[in-house]
């Protein structure tokens, strides 16, 4: 089919879908990013080991620890996926690609901004330095993919999918050997400090995450065919993306500069083998992740009770509740600091070591991360149901 067939074929499902009828399945997974967000972001405030080595050291960790990080590593690439999804669903609602573009690039932008300004301070603990995270990586895909919709989704599909085979080609080049050049390239493709001089870091370079939300906006259509195969597709695709990761990890020859090694204990060798590059996301980290992630789909569009409402009122409002839960859980560590006589202040992210007696461990983590979920669950209820009742063009900003 022509895209112009195809857009003809689905505006009736797209329509609904933008007059209410959302995807129960979507907001569900996106639900479920935002509490394993959380989990993460707990531990980095709540858990000393989280600031005295990187949790998924082998020489250090503990697998407790290490997947518990692992865990979290799933919410990034989902979340930047399912923002391709929703942009291809609504370019279809708006049925015009000039709206759309328009739309992607303003919010892209603001993503953008928030990170830098508001969300920031709260890694930085008000120390003036930013850092680029996952809102400046989607903001930042958000952008390019506005140029990409006047064009038919297979070109977003098909340019996202080469991205994130290729872009691993580029391991070996590095900033450092780049002279003027530096800033571009850490801004593209690898971690490292902020250009011009600025005070901070890129954590997240931006080029494989345009290759996540491209593969996202490009699959799209899939998920305007019925249920049933809607459910066959995602499953194939999930079942293939963790095929193709388990052959290419074993192989140890492409797709992650982070080789696994056997170790004397089969514990460390598995965590070795799950032990994947975030920083850029690597072949591998992607696969694994977004296999997961298309898995659980089918099976979060059948979800009821509780758990499913849960879900979708913290995945109907996600950015609401990204910006939110970051501030209380700053807010309760310094509380609980504060008590135990910690001073936050200096502990900025890579400043060294805390002091041993700063956090409450990675049980009391997870008590915190359940506590802090429950207390932020009614606003966002709240939040949810304004969203639900209004349509001003505002809140489709938050």
């Amino acid at each position: 089919m022509t895209e112009t067939e195809t857009r003809a074929a689905v505006r009736e499902p797209a329509a609904a879908l933008a007059a209410g009828a959302r995807l129960p399945s979507i907001d569900r997974l996106r639900g479920l990013v935002i509490v394993l967000m959380a989990l993460d972001h707990v531990r980095d405030f709540f858990d000393g080991d989280a600031l005295r080595f990187d949790p998924t050291d082998l020489d250090r960790t503990y697998p407790a620890l290490f997947l518990t990080r692992f865990v979290t590593h799933f919410c990034a690439p989902i979340f930047t996926f399912l923002a391709g999804v929703s942009a291809f669903l609504h370019g279809l609602a708006l049925d015009d690609p000039r709206a759309l573009s328009r739309l992607l690039w303003t919010r892209g932008l603001w993503l953008i901004l928030v990170d830098a300004f508001l969300i920031s301070p709260v890694w930085t603990l008000g120390s003036g330095a930013i850092e680029l995270g996952t809102l400046w990586a989607i903001g930042c895909g958000m952008i390019a993919l506005a140029a990409f919709v006047f064009l038919p989704s297979g070109a977003a599909l098909s340019t996202g999918a080469v991205i994130l085979a290729g872009h691993n080609l580029l391991d070996g080049v590095h900033a450092r050997d780049l002279g003027a050049l530096a800033p571009l390239w850490t801004i593209l493709h690898e971690k490292g400090p902020l250009p011009f001089g600025l005070s901070g870091q890129v954590y997240y370079p931006i080029l494989p995450w345009i290759g996540v939300i491209f593969v996202g906006y490009g699959l799209g259509p899939v998920f305007l065919w019925s249920p049933e195969r809607r459910a066959r597709a995602l499953t194939a695709l999930g079942v293939s993306a963790l095929a193709l990761y388990a052959l290419l990890r074993a192989s140890n020859v492409y797709g992650d500069a982070r080789l696994w090694t056997s170790y004397p204990d089969a514990m460390r060798t598995t965590l070795s083998f799950l032990d994947v590059s975030k920083y850029p996301p690597s072949l591998l980290y992607v696969l694994v992740t977004l296999g997961v992630g298309l898995l659980l789909l089918p099976t979060l569009e059948k979800l009821k009770g509780a758990a499913a409402r849960v879900l979708m009122t913290f995945g109907r409002v996600p950015f609401f509740a990204y910006v939110l839960h970051l501030y209380v859980i700053l807010i309760a560590a310094f509380v609980v600091e504060t008590i135990k006589g910690v001073d936050l202040r200096g502990l900025e992210s890579g400043s060294g070591a805390p002091p041993e007696n700063f956090g409450v461990g990675l049980a009391g983590a997870y008590v915190a991360w359940i506590a802090i979920m429950t207390a932020l669950y009614p606003a966002c209820v709240w939040f949810a149901g304004v969203k639900r009742r209004r349509r001003d063009w505002w809140l489709g900003y938050l």
